[in-house]
């Protein structure tokens, strides 16, 4: 008899164990996209560990910014994890990368990468693929339309030479040609260049009104600085993806005056307060900088911190339908992302559908000038 009850008390021990919701995470928290992946891997600490009286167990690793890596993760994550829910990577050729492995898997993914590619055009694999920073195509209409406004005639554009870099490129020559913009030049970097010289030499010498860099952290600093220290004066423009205090540390002086568009939640305090998303925007930097201090706060730690919310969401809905660990389960959390309606992050409101895996609109945007070291809401 008392074998009986200690096998039935392990039993329900067991089923305890096995009932947690396993999250999957890998993040570029050193590399080249550190500045990037540290400020995420931080958010992920504030996220709740129990969601609907379910206990949620994190699991998080570091693909230090290498694709080959993010995938090695990705695996291991849905093979020997079992994971519910992958949420990454930082970067978006990581993410892409890690789309068949998602998907294979039948794993729900939330990226936090912001190419447009990552979740279009839909198809069985993007199916199962979610993300939360806001689009580049989204980003290039905002970046075009205040060039056009400032009466800016012609544009060079230099860009990482990779997935993030070609996104952007094409986002925004074809933005810049509904805007009878003119593209005299577009080059190409990596991210552990040294030197841009030459392609900044050639730049300059289309003799643009601006520029777009398209990069992203750190790294995205490089081709600004040479453009300032070979005498350019026009107008320099960068992407949401340098929208964090290691790229101003970095660029320093040579940054001031750059425009950027970027998601509320950098300048939320600037914020009208009838601006929906000012509100969740302040909560999620008050939760931060508790823990790491003012000015910590960055824009990429928010996208980790909107897939937490996402997450809780669809988990929520995902527990009356299935069990976790299970096959079920993760279609039910699919099916709860995808129909995510009105959920306020920090970046802005989503409302997914079937063929809209980020669900933003231009809630998800402003345009920021860089002043005296800050971040100012710009017109």
């Amino acid at each position: 008899m008392k074998k009986t009850v200690l096998a039935l008390m392990f039993s329900v021990y067991a089923g305890c164990l096995l009932a947690q919701v396993n999250v999957g995470i890998t993040v570029s928290a050193s590399g080249p996209a550190a500045s990037l992946g540290i400020p995420e891997k931080n958010t992920f600490a504030l996220l709740p560990s129990v969601v609907a009286g379910q206990k949620i167990n994190y699991i998080l690793l570091d693909d230090a910014s290498d694709t080959t890596t993010a995938v090695k993760n990705a695996k291991k994550l849905v093979s020997e994890s079992k994971v519910d829910l992958i949420i990454g990577s930082s970067t978006t050729p990581n993410s892409l990368a890690m789309i068949d492995v998602a998907a294979e898997g039948e794993t729900p993914m939330i990226a936090l990468a912001a190419g447009v590619r990552i979740v279009e055009p839909m198809d069985a694999k993007r199916a199962w693929i979610f993300k939360t920073p806001q689009n580049d195509a989204q980003m290039a209409t905002a970046i075009t339309q205040h060039m056009f406004d400032h009466n800016i005639k012609t544009v060079a554009y230099i860009g990482f030479a990779d997935a993030y870099g070609e996104g952007w490129s094409n986002e925004f020559v074809k933005m810049a040609e509904l805007r009878k913009l003119k593209v005299v030049a577009n080059e190409r970097f990596n991210r552990t260049d040294t030197s841009v010289t030459g392609q900044i030499l050639k730049i300059i010498s289309a003799k643009p009104d601006a520029v777009l860099i398209g990069g992203a952290g750190t790294p995205a600093a490089l081709p600004q600085k040479s453009l300032k220290e070979k005498g350019y004066k026009g107008v320099i423009y960068q992407t949401h993806g340098v929208a964090n205090a290691d790229f101003l540390r970095v660029c320093g002086k040579d940054c001031e005056g750059t425009f950027l568009p970027a998601g509320p939640v950098l300048v939320a305090a600037q914020l009208p307060d009838s601006n929906p998303v000012k509100k969740a925007a302040l909560e999620y930097i008050g939760k931060y900088e508790a823990v790491h201090g003012k000015g910590s706060v960055s824009t990429f730690g928010a996208h980790a911190w909107d897939a937490g919310l996402l997450a809780s969401a669809a988990i929520t809905k995902a527990l009356k339908k299935a069990q976790p660990g299970t096959k079920e389960f993760r279609k039910a959390l699919r099916d709860a992302l995808e129909n995510t309606r009105e959920v306020t992050g920090a970046h802005g409101v989503f409302n997914m559908s079937a063929q809209d895996h980020l669900g933003f609109d231009q809630r998800a945007r402003v345009m920021v000038r860089i002043e005296n070291g800050t971040w100012k809401l710009s017109q």
